[in-house]
């Protein structure tokens, strides 16, 4: 099932999954997975556990070679040209790994460094990301010693420091608590406003705040992509028409 989408945007094509398919096997993660993200639209991307959302998004990235079919990033083939797309490209995985031994500073003129970026230019974004993700009450601590909320927002200013026209953000607010959840959802609506986001979310109350176009995956395969009102609009809960788009 799928509607033309109403886009916020008409812009270049910043996410494309043409055709995507993985394989392990005869398992089929992910099959004929198709969709066109436009420049500056937040688009929720919703499943089941297992429905393959975080497969996609590993492929969109790069991360993983698909099967068939291509992933680009603001016009670039992630398997051929990876390093030109990632350069366009934020990533937040679910439970990415920080190394608890550094603090957020020093992770962020690590990976300042490992992007090339000059000495004024690194200390220009890390004051800007520290600032957009209000890190400064801890920026010297471990990152092993802090909060699920503020290492959520470490990889969070990690996946904006190269200032990228695209986010990909796997499940941001998972574990979070409600105060920390809302402080994330602000900081995606602020950036939404000039950025292409991809947001895996199980929080159907997120999609409603937050986006403009849903896009559905179950048992591998597309089975919804329009607006969010397209959804609901037989006056069903975002809840009930989950539950009807995953019922066998």
């Amino acid at each position: 099932m799928s509607e033309q989408p109403s886009k916020a945007s008409h812009g270049p094509a910043m996410i494309e999954a043409v055709g995507l398919a993985k394989y392990y096997g005869d398992f089929a993660a992910i099959e004929d997975v198709s969709f066109s993200i436009p420049q500056g639209q937040v688009v929720a991307f919703l499943g089941p556990n297992g429905a393959g959302k975080s497969t996609t998004m590993k492929l969109l990235t790069g991360y993983l070679a698909p099967s068939r079919g291509v992933a680009r990033i603001a016009g670039h083939d992630m398997t051929v040209d990876r390093i030109a797309g990632s350069s366009r490209l934020g990533y937040l995985p679910e439970n990415g790994p920080l190394y608890p031994d550094m603090t957020p500073r020093t992770l962020l003129e690590f990976f300042a460094d490992a992007r090339g970026m000059t000495a004024q230019r690194k200390r220009q974004r890390i004051e800007a990301v520290v600032q957009l993700c209000d890190l400064g009450s801890v920026i010297g601590k471990a990152i092993g010693k802090l909060s699920k909320g503020y290492r959520q927002r470490v990889g969070m200013a990690q996946a904006l420091l190269h200032e990228p026209d695209v986010l990909i953000l796997d499940e941001p607010t998972a574990g979070l608590d409600p105060n920390q959840i809302r402080d994330v959802r602000n900081t995606i609506r602020t950036l939404g406003e000039n950025k292409t986001i991809l947001l895996s979310t199980h929080i159907l109350q997120e999609v409603e705040a937050i986006a403009s176009r849903v896009i559905f995956i179950n048992e591998g395969r597309l089975v919804y992509d329009g607006s969010v009102a397209g959804l609901t609009a037989s006056g069903e809960s975002l809840a009930q028409r989950f539950h009807e788009l995953t019922a066998h």
